[in-house]
């Protein structure tokens, strides 16, 4: 996967993101659980991938079959650490990658 763009956050623990991605509309609703950070991600109104947890430099959706126009993962910015909302949009980045 080569990076292509980073989605704008907020540090808030729980937020729906409406964007486009190679033309083509996704919602992406990320939120905070005692066990780490969590996605769900919608194509077209149709879930693609629920109750993902995020990790470092992990891609999300990982499978092309699914319709999914590339792909997500987080990136810390500053070491290896998996996500926390706190950080969203300055440490934890997510890049969305074709």
């Amino acid at each position: 996967m080569t990076p292509q763009a980073t989605i704008p956050m907020q540090a808030t623990p729980s937020q729906v993101l409406s964007i486009q991605l190679a033309t083509q509309p996704v919602k992406i609703h990320v939120y905070q659980k005692r066990t780490g950070l969590f996605v769900d991600i919608y194509l077209n109104d149709a879930p693609i991938i629920t109750g993902v947890l995020c990790r470092d430099r992990v891609w999300i959706v990982r499978e092309t079959y699914r319709g999914f126009p590339g792909d997500l993962t987080f990136i810390d910015t500053q070491g290896a650490s998996d996500p926390d909302y706190s950080g969203l949009g300055a440490r934890f980045l997510l890049i969305w990658g074709t």
